[in-house]
């Protein structure tokens, strides 16, 4: 989402037969980790990621504009940087295709719900509230592909969902002018939809195709998006200044750039210091929040850190 909804642009095939004689190792490092610290290429991701509430509620648009204008700006940019990678490596097979674009109608519903979780409870508590995935994805791993739950997870996932309803004010002091039930019912709905997003885009699996995948459930994003935010929100294509400034930047800084840099940067990094980078996004945006003006109550300041202490723990090496 840049919410935290670009780290996991991950889904590639390895299947792929160059198209051309010339091509070059899909392998090799990419650009931008040649150019710099991983770390600190992660660092920014996890930074521009964590602006992107901060951004939509600044552009003062709906839920639906900001969702979808988000996505068809950012393809701007995705379509030509896609369609060099074809020309690059080959085609995307199908049924990769068809998992992409299935990722992508959920990343939609998962954008619409998460801006209208940023409205009603604020971007610092919304982007926390989004970590219900957590919760979420091994429940899915589980149905799908009879994953079994650990008992960490078991034990955790109710504290969990404790501090989700501290955080968004359902329990507890809510922040003056908030609406904490629809706030954790959008931030729910944005959470599950964002774990089928992640598990669909795993699923594809692979590290042939980086941007192809990721440009194609932009596009299913941005067409649900537009569904549903059309009929839900309604969408203003015309928003004026400063409301374009900001989505725009939203769009390459939230949804490209934050993804650029991300993946490029994780596969160099330790399994542990890359989730370790990624659970500060959710601090990054309480601060950020704070800072245009943001006053969640101490109840709510409180389950904001239950959860990430929750998502820590959880995502911790197994010690076997």
């Amino acid at each position: 989402m840049t919410h935290g909804h670009e780290t996991s642009a991950s889904g590639r095939t390895a299947s792929q037969v160059p198209a051309h004689p010339r091509t070059a190792d899909p392998q090799r490092p990419s650009a931008v980790v040649r150019a710099g610290n991983p770390l600190v290429l992660a660092l920014a991701g996890s930074a521009c990621i964590s602006a992107s509430a901060v951004m939509m509620k600044l552009s003062g648009t709906n839920a639906g504009t900001a969702a979808f204008l988000r996505c068809a700006l950012a393809l701007f940019l995705l379509v030509p940087l896609a369609w060099r990678e074809v020309r690059r490596v080959g085609a995307r097979p199908l049924r990769y295709q068809a998992m992409d674009i299935g990722a992508g109608v959920l990343l939609g519903i998962d954008m619409v719900f998460w801006a209208a979780s940023v409205l009603t409870v604020g971007a610092a508590v919304s982007t926390v509230l989004l970590n219900i995935q957590v919760v979420v994805f091994p429940l899915l791993a589980r149905l799908v592909s009879g994953t079994p739950l650990t008992r960490r997870f078991v034990l955790l996932a109710p504290l969990m969902l404790a501090g989700v309803a501290l955080a968004s004010g359902a329990i507890g002091n809510p922040q003056p002018g908030s609406d904490p039930v629809a706030g954790v019912t959008f931030g729910a709905v944005a959470g599950v939809a964002y774990a089928g997003y992640l598990f669909l885009m795993r699923l594809g699996g692979g590290r042939v195709h980086t941007v192809t995948p990721v440009c194609t459930s932009t596009a299913a994003a941005a067409a649900t998006a537009a569904l549903l935010g059309g009929l839900w929100t309604g969408i203003d294509l015309n928003p004026g200044w400063p409301a374009w400034g900001w989505l725009i930047t939203l769009a390459l800084v939230g949804q490209v750039l934050a993804w650029l840099l991300i993946t490029a940067a994780l596969p160099k990094l330790a399994p542990n210091v890359g989730a370790a980078l990624l659970l500060l996004q959710p601090v990054m945006a309480f601060a950020f929040g704070i800072a245009i003006g943001e006053r969640p109550t101490m109840t709510q300041a409180a389950g904001c850190a239950l959860v990430i202490a929750t998502v820590w723990y959880t995502s911790r090496p197994s010690p076997r």
